[in-house]
């Protein structure tokens, strides 16, 4: 069963920074989002330096239940551990889009969202989620973050009030015929032909790591490539201690305290785990 704290490893073992993808065409951003998913899928299954495609594709199905897509989050989902949720920025300092979907500090397999087969690829209930949040620039990572989404969302009756309060608004609108949707709403025949349909999405955004944690960690422009991994200190000591020792050993973790998202005045145990080149 692969982990953040191994995936980190696999990084200092191999700190490829070049991420392969195709970079002709109009299609180049979408293309090295692409690439940036798939070296998440490595980091996470050891496989960087698996040049058989084969052998890879047999390696991931070792270690992921279930892969998702835009439209279909999450983007990966470990087997019995946490899901990943991928997001590509190209400015260090910009907000993460969120789209449709409201940020989580968990993964709830009843979530209205998911697809039957992310429901169905394995027997859960609830899921950790691990945002891995990569600034690029043209096929080069600079920085990554792989941060735990309850260091830094809200329980998620916070986002869900305000999402039904907004459909159920809609809905008092008075001659216009409204049909089901997962979205926040969808007005059938809104002119006099019944011809015209309208949709009404959600846009949800949220600050950038380096931002949220500037208090935790100040972004160095000197180096290359930066991996900063942010784990609460609860969901840290349930990883293997194996693990565990290897990043203690290597001096690459230290104690830190987080604000609680649900109540900042509070404060969590965290560790931090970075590595820099």
């Amino acid at each position: 069963m692969s982990n953040i704290i191994q995936a980190f490893i696999n990084v200092v073992n191999n700190p490829t920074i070049k991420l392969i993808g195709n970079n002709e065409g109009r299609n180049r951003m979408n293309n090295m989002g692409k690439a940036l998913e798939d070296f998440i899928q490595d980091i996470f299954a050891n496989t960087l330096d698996e040049r058989d495609e084969h052998i890879r594709l047999e390696k991931l199905e070792k270690i992921y239940s279930y892969q998702g897509n835009q439209n279909n989050p999450p983007d990966l989902m470990l087997k019995g551990s946490d899901a990943i949720e991928v997001k590509k920025l190209q400015s260090k300092n910009s907000a993460i889009a969120l789209n449709s979907s409201y940020p989580k500090a968990k993964l709830y397999a009843n979530s209205p969202m998911l697809t039957k087969n992310c429901k169905e690829c394995e027997v859960w209930d609830v899921k950790d989620i691990i945002y891995a949040v990569g600034y690029t620039n043209d096929n080069k990572l600079n920085t990554l973050w792989l941060v735990y989404g309850d260091c830094f969302c809200a329980e998620k009756e916070i986002y869900e009030r305000i999402r039904n309060t907004i459909s159920t608004g809609i809905t008092t609108i008075t001659d216009v015929e409204f049909t089901k949707t997962k979205e926040l709403g969808k007005v059938k025949k809104v002119d006099p032909l019944g011809i015209i349909d309208l949709r009404i999405r959600g846009m949800w955004h949220i600050d950038n790591p380096n931002k949220i944690f500037n208090y935790l960690y100040e972004y160095d422009v000197q180096a290359d490539f930066q991996l900063i991994c942010l784990i609460s200190k609860q969901k840290y000591e349930t990883l293997p201690l194996c693990d565990r020792e290897v990043v203690e050993n290597l001096q690459l973790v230290k104690d830190v305290k987080i604000k609680n998202p649900n109540n900042p005045i509070n404060l969590i145990d965290a560790k931090l785990l970075v590595f820099k080149v």
